[in-house]
């Protein structure tokens, strides 16, 4: 990203306006209340499918847009402007799992899943979570074996988006019992496979449902195995671009709670003046729209780096930042409406719900933090008393 000022081009901005108007059309931020039962929004999907935004990570030959990872999370920002649930499942279908299908997995299953993603026909959805170990992927206990004429998928997974809804799983397993990161690959798992149960369901604070899975003896073809061992660090690789998209909700949330917040304090009236009017109110208005605008910076930093997946060191930081910004700049949104806020009536209750999913999802800010800082300590050299754009 170059020091001048970033233009986007007019595809760009015909997307993202096109998103745009359907959100607003359609009142998605008022009728976010509806998805806080769990309610999946399938409608508001179709919707997306028919604009190409459910195949923007898909390759051309498939009916995909095969957009780069700035141009796919600029759209998902814009859309959870709107609904968190809505960007959730468009994360769902552009994230890593059909990332690691359309750059790793054999021909046939890529002509087999991809267009389906794009028609919004097919859900996916990712396994890596464990009881026993979120982020701590070398240490995971699901195992496939390999035989002569298939492979057999034993272990759990769990907080897994779209337990309902999706019907292939991409899940990060153990291959053949072997030990460590090397032992990691990745295999594509159909619901309906016998031995694949949904064991759990957990209703979170944002609305939506994540779940438990245990495969019990799931017997799937070879060529459903995408990656076998050795192959940790090309899952890594792909799984950064979930680094880029995760922080691209939590903006997109940030920036409708800052919206809100300008709204109600432009109306409210206290004792005949308008509270916006407050200096102390226009203090955090501005300091909220602050850490609005170097989080946009720090997040199109990273997806620009994409070729084709993030620098992982400036994804990190743009997650942890954003991540973390949007919890602040939600609290102050809500502070703003006084006891409103704390109402359902308001979006700015949903929002403020939502956005502690990004610190959880997609890497912990402490796991963030811990690789951020054990690479400086091995790799910082100051450029003219700088960083060189992130590049560590």
């Amino acid at each position: 990203m170059s020091s001048q000022k970033l233009k986007l081009n007019e595809t760009q901005r015909a997307l993202i306006g096109t998103v745009r108007d359907l959100a607003r059309d359609k009142h998605w931020r008022t009728n976010s209340i509806n998805y806080m039962d769990g309610t999946f929004p399938h409608e508001n999907l179709r919707e997306l499918a028919k604009l190409g935004v459910m195949g923007m990570s898909v390759p051309e030959e498939y009916g995909g847009l095969a957009l780069p990872v700035f141009d796919t999370a600029l759209v998902l920002e814009e859309i959870a402007k709107y609904c968190y649930a809505t960007a959730m499942g468009v994360m769902s279908s552009v994230g890593v799992q059909t990332r690691v299908i359309s750059k790793y997995a054999p021909e046939s299953l890529k002509q087999k899943i991809l267009p389906g993603v794009c028609t919004g026909e097919v859900n996916m959805a990712v396994g890596m979570t464990e009881p026993h170990a979120g982020t701590d992927v070398p240490n995971y206990k699901t195992n496939t074996v390999i035989k002569n004429d298939c492979a057999v998928v034993n272990g759990i997974k769990t907080l897994i988006s779209k337990v309902d809804e999706a019907e292939w799983f991409v899940v990060f397993t153990r291959i053949n019992g072997t030990p460590g990161r090397d032992g990691i690959g990745c295999v594509l798992v159909n619901r309906n496979t016998p031995g694949f149960e949904v064991t759990a369901r957990y209703h979170t604070m944002g609305g939506e449902f994540l779940g438990e899975i245990q495969f019990n003896d799931v017997q799937v073809p070879l060529e459903n195995v995408i990656l076998r061992e050795g192959a940790f660090k090309k899952l890594l690789t792909a799984f950064n671009t979930q680094r880029c998209l995760n922080p691209s909700v939590s903006l997109g949330l940030a920036e409708a709670a800052f919206e809100e917040a300008i709204n109600y304090v432009r109306d409210r009236t206290i004792r005949g003046q308008r509270v916006a009017d407050f200096q102390g109110i226009q203090w955090k208005l501005a300091e909220m729209y602050r850490d609005i605008e170097a989080g946009r910076a720090l997040l199109y930093q990273a997806a620009l780096s994409a070729d084709p997946f993030p620098n992982p060191h400036q994804a990190a930081v743009a997650k942890m930042y954003n991540n973390e910004m949007a919890i602040r700049v939600s609290s102050e949104a809500l502070q703003v409406h006084g006891g409103y806020g704390f109402t359902d009536d308001y979006p700015i209750s949903r929002i403020y719900r939502a956005v502690r999913y990004g610190t959880l999802g997609g890497g912990t800010v402490e796991t963030l933090k811990d690789l951020v800082g054990k690479k400086l300590v091995s790799d910082f050299e100051p450029v003219d008393g700088f960083l060189s754009m992130g590049n560590f």
